[in-house]
């Protein structure tokens, strides 16, 4: 089990009777400035204010995904207190994935630039399923650029990739990080009910962000949401000063990704990529009632292990989510 920066579900909440409706919260107006709404699919969501949606991704000593977990193997805890009640638990295999390709394209990382467009087109070419996932591309310095929205042509997405050059969008100098985040999430990737894909960001940055409007907290809200992982290769930086490994390892756990190095052998970066692909396509999802859930906007941990000892299984899931308020 990682340690409790793993990931566990958010939601944001709108209070009303029964069945509640998620508008965005206020600091998109700001954070739209980092990027436009793409043709891709949009999906209200749902849920009870009452109930908390989560997924995980579970695996053995070798790293091989688990797949044949029930609900009776897994030891849950919300609060430190076990659920209330169980209301779904479901295998999600070989599920299609949807990502979306961040490229970080400020003047820190152009020496990296082509480093990341390579790993990139190679999870594309490798990875994406052309009958079924779905991809878009975007670069990001003080502003943000979809440059290739919503597709699943391997051909059309290599091209979009390319055209992430160092200076593009950044006019103004600086990064917008949690921006870009933010925007994503919530414009490309929306709201859904349940789990229906692997949704996430393959982020190709140093971590570091200077021009943002909204924090790191909000970015990571927004991303929980709307179910998605981040998931992202740093260069290794020689500033030990700098805060950029410390934002990415934290945008990485809370959404139940992972953080790799840009400058590891191809042989390293092919099983990287393997690792994330396993992550989104070998999922479970999980629907609890918490025992006493106080609409208090606090924040909750959750911790999802196997009661199975001996198993030594590994399970990833997100680090909490926050009551709803009155």
């Amino acid at each position: 089990m990682r340690p409790l920066g793993i990931t566990c579900c958010f939601l944001f909440f709108e209070l009303c009777a029964g069945v509640q409706g998620v508008r965005p919260q206020s600091q998109a107006g700001a954070a739209s400035q980092a990027g436009a709404a793409s043709d891709g699919p949009r999906a209200n969501f749902y849920a009870s204010v009452d109930e908390v949606s989560l997924t995980f991704h579970a695996a053995d000593a070798q790293g091989l995904p688990v797949t044949d977990l029930k609900v009776n193997d897994l030891t849950i805890y919300d609060n430190y207190k076990a659920p209330g009640k169980i209301l779904v638990f479901e295998s999600l295999g070989d599920t299609p994935t949807k990502a979306g390709i961040l490229l970080d394209t400020s003047d820190s990382m152009e020496r990296w630039a082509a480093r990341g467009r390579a790993i990139a087109i190679q999870y594309v070419q490798r990875l994406l399923r052309t009958q079924t996932d779905h991809a878009f591309i975007e670069e990001f310095g003080s502003v943000s650029r979809v440059v290739q929205p919503w597709t699943g042509d391997v051909h059309a997405l290599t091209f979009g990739i390319g055209e992430a050059a160092p200076g593009s969008a950044n006019p103004l100098g600086g990064t917008a990080l949690f921006d870009t985040i933010f925007s994503a999430c919530l414009y490309q990737f929306g709201k859904s009910e349940r789990p229906a894909s692997g949704n996430f960001i393959l982020l190709f940055t140093d971590g570091e962000d200077n021009a943002s409007h909204v924090d790191l907290r909000s970015a990571v809200n927004m991303c929980q949401a709307a179910n998605t992982a981040i998931y992202a290769f740093r260069p290794r930086l020689a500033e030990s000063n700098s805060p950029g490994p410390k934002n990415l390892s934290e945008l990485s756990a809370e959404t139940g990704g992972r953080t790799f190095q840009l400058d590891s052998t191809e042989a390293e970066i092919s099983t990287d990529l393997k690792i994330i692909d396993s992550d989104l396509r070998d999922r479970y999802w999980l629907v609890y009632r918490p025992v006493k859930l106080e609409h208090d906007g606090s924040f909750h941990t959750v911790y999802v292990g196997s009661s199975d000892s001996a198993r030594g299984l590994t399970i990833d899931v997100r680090s909490g989510y926050y009551a709803p308020a009155r």
